[in-house]
């Protein structure tokens, strides 16, 4: 029996090659439909592979604790009934706060940001330096791959040290060990005491939600931002005690706020806050809604019920994105899939045609001896032949698409195997299945009829 389909197939093979053109052509169809599901699957999960990845650069389980910075003359209505109350804005007094208040809490590090020009050996690099307490690159998972991070010494008396990102190290010490050396940040001289691993993670439109380009960065830690570069709470504070009116309404006394960010009040925001950020993680995800929920209950009392933050979850934004693209990758791939199928129909057609334009061969090989099974297996065997050779010619274009797509467009794709036996098993599953239908009604003709057919 087997050598009888052998027999069979071999036939199937040499009808194809003895009509080359139309077999290309009729396989062109499952080539471009492979090519296509692959390359449809590799940036869906190229797209999937960047949303993990910046969902561990923004931490596991953070919240961000943002201040809401008005522009001068933008006040809203519910903005100017705030006026009336004082608030200081984000201060170091509401992390030690958070810290003592909510058990919940894992880590927790302010943050203040600060750009500006290294100068060293007459180069010049545009940087941001970022204060932060020791906490912040476990937040952020920032392994070192030199030096070491701040101790309790240095945090808490303020002592000029930082860690630079790769890039910064690239820059300034590519032939020399940078730690010890100095860098010139501003008008203060920084000793270098780390160098963070360099991170290959595409982040941008993601720095609103706590996400740095962590290798342009030069770190500090947060006192030593106060001390020797800017406190803006100092300066506000001096500010609103002088320009601070007292008016009386009804025998009562009220306050109002002055809202004034650093030494020229007329062009400044209305940035009063002392940080620019707190990132608080807890310590398992269920805890996140809840602590969020006291963490805004809390602000609120402690900032005198003025609305001057947010609070957001980072991780959350990112999933919700991450559904989204998984949602536009399933509609790319059924797209994609209507190729297949549309090069199945045009299988079937052509084989369709063959099979009229073969009768006589057919009641030839019935007449002699032939079964209809043998039918079914000759011009079965032909449609999955050339299904399955699209097949192959189309996971090789697939994969060359991909690529390209990754260095033209700077998309990142990701050809998986998964992918691969996916599109290749669908297209011969392709070619059974329109194949057989051709196969079968080649199979029921009778061979006195298909002997006498002109």
């Amino acid at each position: 029996m087997f050598k009888r389909y052998q027999h069979d197939i071999r036939i199937a093979v040499e009808s194809i090659l003895a009509n080359k053109l139309k077999s290309i052509l009729t396989a062109l169809g499952i080539i471009f439909g492979v090519a296509a599901v692959i390359s449809m699957l590799a940036i869906g999960k190229g797209a999937q592979q960047e949303i993990l990845d910046q969902i561990k650069m923004v931490g596991v389980n953070n919240i961000l604790i943002s201040p809401i910075v008005q522009e001068k003359g933008t006040e809203s209505e519910e903005g100017e009934k705030q006026l009336n109350k004082f608030s200081r804005g984000l201060t170091l007094l509401d992390v030690e706060a958070i810290r003592s208040s909510i058990p919940a809490v894992k880590r927790i590090s302010p943050e203040i940001s600060y750009n500006s020009t290294i100068v060293l050996n007459g180069m010049r690099y545009s940087a941001k330096l970022v204060g932060v307490a020791n906490d912040y690159f476990d937040l952020y998972n920032l392994p070192l791959s030199q030096g070491m991070f701040f101790n309790d010494y240095q945090e808490e008396y303020g002592i000029q040290v930082c860690i630079i990102g790769a890039n910064i190290r690239a820059k300034f010490f590519s032939q020399l060990d940078p730690l010890g050396q100095y860098i010139k940040f501003d008008n203060v001289w920084l000793k270098v005491i780390g160098v963070l691993e360099k991170t290959n993670v595409s982040l941008t439109g993601f720095e609103e939600q706590g996400v740095n380009v962590y290798n342009d960065n030069v770190y500090i830690p947060i006192k030593t931002m106060l001390m020797r570069y800017q406190n803006r709470a100092l300066v506000n504070t001096k500010l609103a005690t002088q320009a601070t009116s007292v008016q009386v309404f009804g025998g009562g006394m009220h306050m109002s706020r002055v809202v004034v960010s650093g030494s020229d009040a007329s062009t400044a925001e209305t940035n009063y806050n002392q940080l620019d950020k707190i990132v608080v993680q807890v310590q398992e995800t269920e805890q996140l809604t809840p602590t969020t929920e006291v963490l805004s209950r809390m602000m609120l009392r402690r900032h005198s019920n003025v609305k001057d933050f947010e609070i957001t979850v980072p991780e959350l934004l990112l999933k919700q994105q991450q559904r989204t693209k998984d949602i536009f990758n399933i509609v790319l791939g059924a797209i994609a899939s209507i190729s297949l199928i549309v090069g199945g129909i045009g299988i079937m057609n052509i084989m369709f045609a063959s099979v009229m334009e073969r009768i006589k061969e057919i009641g030839t090989r019935m007449a002699i001896g032939a079964k209809k099974m043998d039918i079914v297996v000759q011009f079965l065997s032909e449609a999955v032949l050339i299904s399955v050779t699209g097949g192959f010619i189309g996971v090789f274009f697939g994969i060359i698409l991909a690529v390209a797509i990754q260095e033209i467009a700077g998309i990142t794709t990701i050809v998986s195997l998964f992918s691969i036996v996916v599109a290749f098993g669908v297209s011969a599953a392709v070619g059974v299945i329109f194949g057989y239908s051709p196969a079968k009604r080649a199979s029921e003709r009778d061979p006195i009829e298909s002997l006498r057919y002109e």
